[in-house]
């Protein structure tokens, strides 16, 4: 509407009025934004599909992580608001072809694009930042040695390093160790029992990136380049980042905490 309006002068007093319209933060008259919406769902995973997923309380063997679309409803009211929520499969008679979704949400990137999982195991090491100092001066020497090794061959490509291709892996995974890019690491600590909680679940923005495409699901090797989506789910968390969930690993049903980065 806007390319037309400017092609033959301006927009008309009839365009500003519905531009006006489209520019508010909330569009539907009918909806208000304090009104009750159904929480989206973002993740759902079974215990006979995912290795490596923790037991939940009391036999529950389906994980499901939900969030609410309006950041301004969260706890600290600009932030996310994600809900844990385990379930027992065999208890779920009819389960919903579709799930309901809101007829208003608060940011692009806040419904999940339904997605097939093809869960793949890969070894984790901890956070460059959390690696004990001697330790990290050896990683860092090694990644020095390999960069001279580059230069005089005259290589190009990409280097290898730790924190980008070795130890955390990008996208959407269960458990491994958490990362810590946007802020200095920190101990996340169960409220209930004080146990040190573990990395249940990272919800990601993208399953990868970087020029070598070191963590790039095997599945996309196969796929010509030009049809790749490192964002198959289209969803946007938090500034185009990620978000680990933790859980308490002495009392499932204790709650759970989230760090976004």
């Amino acid at each position: 509407m806007l390319a037309d309006a400017w092609a033959r002068d301006r927009p008309n007093d009839e365009e500003r009025a519905l531009l006006r319209d489209l520019g508010r933060r909330h569009r539907e008259r009918e909806i208000a934004h304090t009104d009750p919406i159904p929480l989206i769902g973002l993740v759902q995973l079974y215990r006979r599909d995912v290795p490596g997923l923790p037991p939940g309380p009391d036999g529950c063997d389906v994980l499901q992580v939900l969030w609410c679309p309006f950041e301004a409803h969260g706890p600290s009211r600009y932030g996310l608001a994600p809900h844990v929520r385990w379930r027992r499969s065999g208890q779920v008679a009819v389960p919903l072809d579709a799930p309901p979704l809101p007829a208003l949400v608060g940011f692009e990137g806040a419904v999940a694009e339904p997605c097939v999982l093809h869960p793949e195991q890969v070894v984790t090491y901890p956070y460059a930042g959390s690696l004990p100092a001697r330790l990290w001066r050896r990683v860092a020497a090694w990644e020095d040695a390999e960069e001279r090794k580059a230069e005089m061959r005259g290589l190009d490509d990409k280097l290898v390093t730790y924190h980008h291709d070795l130890s955390i892996p990008q996208g959407c995974r269960v458990g491994g160790f958490p990362s810590w890019h946007t802020t200095d690491p920190h101990s996340m600590i169960c409220e209930a029992c004080a146990a040190p909680m573990v990395l249940l679940l990272t919800v990601d923005s993208h399953e990868w990136d970087g020029a070598n495409g070191s963590w790039m699901p095997a599945e996309e090797w196969d796929v010509a380049e030009h049809l790749r989506d490192s964002r198959p789910t289209q969803l946007t968390i938090g500034r185009d980042g990620l978000l680990n969930i933790f859980a308490c690993p002495t009392e499932p049903e204790h709650s759970h905490q989230w760090s976004l980065q």
